[in-house]
């Protein structure tokens, strides 16, 4: 008798509060200019990042206005996942801004070291947007939960060639309540279900339409994807160490 014992994330992947969200931006910013202010503060006494302002007499941390959206993906920089199509993506994104569209600037980081990493960086510097910056840093292990917990949309690129496993990352995405598009294959459904916590797209040019549509209110807590976060919230997904005692324990107690 078989008993599945489902991937869940970790206990330190989770929405990360604001104030660590502002120390993680001032961390990167001192490497990645995405990370650093766009405008000058209107206050002598402030701390700025690309996405926050701290005033530092009472430490208070604001979201600034008029921030990019911070959108991120992992990969280990594989054949496996096709970058890509996330490039053409956001070349129909800035085409879209340039043609009159109100959507906010995007930072896209994609995180994680392997062997095309090289490749896509020469893509990626080939590319001249005004509204769009792309990081590829690699993260301190620390790092990675708390920008997940930071950031506004998630895309996985990862096709299985076996077609049976589900994507690790977007597991932590989830358990840090942050929703996913991701490219489709076959057992897909089991994990993303397209407009309850997230979407699904084939191509580019789908992908570009779901950031455009994802985007449009931004920052504002209308439209699909503060309802993408809120079903996450609601789902209250078990964690790995609870999955374990609920699985696994009552089998070895059997056993003993």
């Amino acid at each position: 008798r078989a008993v599945t014992l489902y991937d869940k994330p970790t206990s330190y992947f989770k929405e990360t509060p604001l104030e660590l969200q502002h120390q993680l931006y001032m961390k990167l910013a001192k490497d990645y200019e995405p990370f650093k202010p766009r405008t000058e503060s209107l206050s002598l006494n402030a701390e700025r990042s690309a996405f926050t302002e701290m005033d530092e007499k009472n430490r208070h941390v604001l979201k600034t206005r008029g921030r990019p959206a911070l959108l991120i993906s992992s990969t280990s920089w594989t054949e496996d996942e096709d970058f890509s199509v996330l490039l053409k993506a956001l070349e129909d994104y800035e085409g879209y801004i340039n043609g009159g569209v109100k959507l906010p600037s995007l930072v896209c980081v994609i995180t994680g070291k392997g062997p095309l990493k090289d490749y896509y960086n020469e893509l990626i510097n080939k590319l001249h947007f005004n509204h769009i910056q792309i990081c590829t840093p690699w993260l301190e292990a620390e790092d990675y939960p708390l920008l997940l917990g930071s950031a506004d949309l998630g895309v996985c690129l990862h096709k299985s060639s076996s077609g049976l496993d589900l994507p690790m990352k977007v597991v932590d995405m989830f358990g840090c309540c942050l929703p996913v598009c991701a490219i489709y294959f076959e057992c897909l459904h089991e994990l993303v279900k397209h407009n309850e916590n997230g979407l699904i797209f084939r191509d580019s040019n789908e992908l570009a339409e779901q950031l455009k549509m994802l985007f449009l209110e931004f920052p504002t807590l209308e439209g699909k994807l503060n309802r993408f976060r809120e079903n996450l919230r609601a789902s209250k997904q078990l964690r790995w160490d609870e999955s374990w005692d609920q699985t696994v324990l009552p089998l070895l107690e059997q056993n003993e």
